[in-house]
């Protein structure tokens, strides 16, 4: 068991206190160092690494830290880093196009390939093939669409990826496998079948399940493999939320699927491959947010439970008890996150937030019971913020959570607030060091991170609360948290601002349009303007009738993307309420929420007389993925608060004033 010596000192090496806030440089570039990774023997660690401009994949021996390899990728958006096996890594990235030859608007597409450690070697998992072995009377598009699974295959290493194949120019997902060790590449699943989605491979390389999506009449359907047969054991009705695959249970006898809160059946159930047998799940009584599947097996080893910290539960009582005692020995730590360990579990990579650690990353030797600190995410910030778990009561009774980050040195009472709602809405915020709130505060401001109705990873009760409540119980879950701090004297009701990004930038938008009075300035990050718009973009050249369709008519209360009601509730048709200024920022490569929903917003504002500023992103996408464009959005967000709200003296400056 570790022991609070070693903590102590190792807390003081990461953190010292700092005169004062750290440069808006140090949270607004990328991270230093991310993607932290061991290999399945915990001997190397690979990551990421910025190095001023440069950015790096750095490979390293853990004992005596040499240097194995690096492998540029300045010019890549980088999205995974894991290790295929002992020396070779798998590099995920994205780029946004519009491929030759087609129409439309731009996408993501998302890439991979690997870097041999020993051979200095480097491929694309899928490039354009036609010929090759398997694929003698297709075309493949060099993208991947989800996390490539090693196997180690009769001393082969052979990866395990989803791909678009075109067989008649007809785009279909495949499941292909590629063998690192002799150079093939093939697709193993069934050919031309455009229903199928994702399938389940075990640990000997055999696929066991199929998974299709039948848009003809709504249904989910899952198949098992037996001896070589197709077996059919699931037919769902599923016109919005459906059932997923996690993965093999932990011994391999039966598939793991996790069933849509909306159904009268148990949360999990699994499927035994010998017989197809239905029963509920072996864990179902764990109530998980996310389920926890080996890469490398394919099998569901745990799970996480999520609500203001992470805590992970493995079904393997040796790992259990392993991770409980690396959690207990960061005493007083707000949030303490599993990075990666390797494989017999006696090395680990711990992430590491709170008050008396900063944040930072540890190697853990569990058999000399050893921890060393290996980096900080952001070089430069010596000290942060205090971030705890809060309630309030919305208007209506609900209970509303929240994030709450405070100004370090100033005292609870009276301060500037800033409102950030996360983006989806279906999606969440999370615990553990937040770049843009840790930011934010260091400047002198209360943050409040409300998990408003619509919000995810909570449950089917708070998520469908939000269904046709855009722009009204949604919006007013955040004003209900700035008059619950209010009566609490911690900020003063005349000092707030509201500021997101995506979904959040809609909500600051709304903020100033729809549910007006709360704050002084306003600032949208690729924010939503006009959901007609958005929706008529989201679907071309879609039809109407598929599920992301059926989705966002039931979150948004409409019938269709021309129904008259999302006018009511879009700002850009309310500009005439705006009496705040309001700060516009969009990236030129926005593929999820289109540049034009700033352009047309910033056109409306102008021709209304309505106190604006707009900042293009040039190269930006939707997730700040690039270091200069990302610092000149926080450069631009706190200039414009500053201006509009300004904080607080700091401590110092208020003493000697006196």
């Amino acid at each position: 068991m570790f022991g609070r010596v070693w903590i102590a000192a190792v807390a003081a090496a990461l953190l010292s206190v700092a005169a004062g806030a750290a440069p808006l440089e140090a949270y607004g570039k990328l991270p230093t160092l991310t993607n932290l990774t061991l290999s399945p023997d915990g001997n190397s660690l690979a990551y990421v690494r910025q190095l001023g401009d440069r950015r790096v994949v750095v490979a390293q021996d853990v004992a005596n830290h040499k240097l194995i390899g690096m492998i540029n990728a300045t010019a890549s958006k980088i999205r995974n880093l894991q290790w295929a096996d002992n020396h070779t890594v798998v590099l995920t990235t994205s780029v946004t196009a519009r491929p030759r030859g087609f129409t439309g608007h731009k996408e993501e597409y998302y890439l991979a390939e690997t870097y041999d450690f020993q051979t200095k070697k480097q491929r694309a998992l899928l490039d354009h093939v036609s010929g090759s072995a398997g694929l003698d009377d297709i075309e493949v598009m060099n993208v991947v669409a989800g996390v490539p699974q090693p196997r180690i295959i009769d001393g082969h290493t052979v990866l395990f990826v989803r791909g678009i194949y075109f067989p008649a120019n007809v785009g279909y997902y495949a499941l292909f496998s590629i063998d690192l060790t002799d150079g093939t590449t093939r697709i193993v699943s069934s050919r031309r079948d455009r229903h199928a989605e994702d399938w389940i491979v075990d640990d000997r390389g055999n696929i066991v399940a199929e998974s299709s999506y039948w848009e003809e009449n709504q249904h989910w359907k899952l198949d098992i493999f037996r001896d070589g047969d197709r077996v059919p054991v699931l037919d769902i009705a599923a016109p919005i939320e459906q059932p997923e695959v996690e993965g093999l249970t932990d011994d391999g006898s039966a598939v793991v699927v996790s069933m849509p809160d909306t159904s009268n059946t148990p949360a999990y159930q699994q499927i035994a491959l010998k017989d197809g047998k239905i029963s509920p799940w072996a864990h179902a009584n764990v109530d998980f947010g996310n389920i926890i599947t080996s890469l490398s097996t394919g099998r569901v080893i745990g799970g996480t439970r999520v609500i203001e910290t992470n805590d992970y539960v493995y079904f393997d009582p040796h790992a259990d008890k392993m991770w409980r005692s690396v959690k207990a020995a960061f005493k007083g730590a707000t949030d303490v996150d599993l990075e990666s360990w390797s494989d017999d579990r006696t090395k680990v990579l711990a992430h590491v937030f709170g008050r008396d650690y900063g944040e930072g990353f540890f190697y853990i030797d569990m058999i000399q019971h050893k921890a060393s600190p290996v980096g900080n995410t952001y070089d430069g910030i010596d000290d942060v913020s205090a971030r705890s778990w809060i309630s309030y009561k919305a208007a209506d009774g609900r209970e509303i959570h929240a994030y709450l980050t405070l100004p370090i040195g100033q005292q609870a009472k009276n301060l500037p607030l800033i409102v950030l709602p996360h983006g989806g809405p279906h999606a969440r915020d999370y615990p553990g060091f937040d770049w843009f709130s840790q930011a934010l505060a260091a400047r002198g401001y209360v943050v409040l991170q409300p998990q408003f109705r619509g919000s995810d990873g909570f449950g089917m009760d708070l998520l469908s609360a939000g269904f046709g409540e855009f722009g009204k119980k949604m919006q007013t879950d955040l004003s209900d948290g700035v008059r619950a701090l209010a009566a609490q004297g911690l900020i003063d009701p005349k000092r707030v601002c509201i500021v997101g990004a995506s979904y959040g930038g809609y909500a600051a938008l709304a903020g100033a349009t729809l549910d007006t009075g709360v704050y002084r300035c306003a600032v949208s990050i690729a924010g939503i303007s006009d959901l007609r718009g958005l929706l008529r973009y989201w679907n071309w050249p879609h039809g109407s009738d598929d599920r992301n369709q059926r989705f966002w008519d039931r979150f948004l209360g409409v019938a269709d993307y021309d129904d008259p009601k999302l006018n009511a509730i879009s700002p850009l048709k309310h500009v005439g309420n705006v009496t705040i200024p309001i700060l516009l920022i969009h990236g030129k490569d926005d593929t999820v929420v289109n540049y034009d929903q700033s352009d047309d917003m910033a056109d409306a504002l102008k021709s209304a007389k309505k106190p604006y500023e707009f900042v293009t992103l040039k190269g930006e996408d939707h997730w700040l993925s690039n270091s200069e464009t990302r610092l000149q959005m926080l450069q631009a967000t706190v200039k414009f608060l500053e201006t509009y709200n300004p904080p607080n003296p700091a401590p110092a400056v208020a003493a000697a004033a006196k």
